[in-house]
């Protein structure tokens, strides 16, 4: 089974990369540093929140309901319109509280400002929750197995990057004044992804 970062790394490169930094206003370097922390990042709440029955529950109905993994096929419409799409909506329940800070230690370790980094998290979340939507339903995982999946999936990213991983641990585990120093990310952060960017 492909990992999730796999399945997203091939929609996201080339092209979609470099409409995604012209959205945001930046290089197509410096986007795809602030993907390669972002993903895992988003990734790893996932799989936090989906820990529990009752989140692994409302993670299975909402993949259901409204991420088939449809937005996978027009990936130029969707950024297109991405400020109007469902990003926003979806960050307040993966990240809750935690937005303000989670945003503001991935400018810190991408160099871009907090308002690019946020349009670049709301153009991304739909996008993740697409590509999981599909492998969900590809797969028939029921809440116990897409727990399971993601569990997995933050496993074995904790395993190639554990200090990426523990950084963005850090900022997932801040609240809401938090200050977690993100200097480092900059030289990590680009390990689970960056390869996949290098073009």
């Amino acid at each position: 089974m492909s990992s999730l970062l796999e399945i997203l790394s091939q929609q996201l490169g080339g092209d979609t990369l470099k409409k995604m930094g012209g959205q945001i206003g930046a290089d197509e370097k410096s986007t795809g540093n602030a993907v390669s922390a972002a993903l895992p990042l988003l990734i790893n709440a996932l799989s936090r929140n989906a820990s529990t029955d009752e989140g692994a529950n409302a993670l299975s109905g909402a993949l259901s309901k409204d991420h088939d993994g449809s937005i996978l096929d027009s990936l130029s419409g969707f950024l297109d319109s991405a400020d109007s799409g469902p990003g926003d909506g979806i960050l307040r329940h993966v990240l809750g509280a935690r937005r303000p800070v989670v945003e503001t230690g991935l400018s810190k370790s991408s160099g871009l400002n907090a308002g690019s980094i946020s349009k670049l998290m709301g153009m991304l979340a739909p996008i993740v929750m697409g590509a999981l939507g599909k492998t969900a339903r590809e797969k028939q995982m029921d809440p116990r197995s897409l727990a399971g999946y993601l569990g997995q999936e933050r496993n074995d990213m904790e395993q190639s990057e554990p200090q990426t991983m523990g950084l963005l641990g850090k900022l997932l585990d801040a609240d809401r004044d938090g200050d977690v120093d993100m200097s480092d990310l900059a030289k990590h952060g680009i390990g689970l992804m960056g390869k996949f960017f290098r073009r």
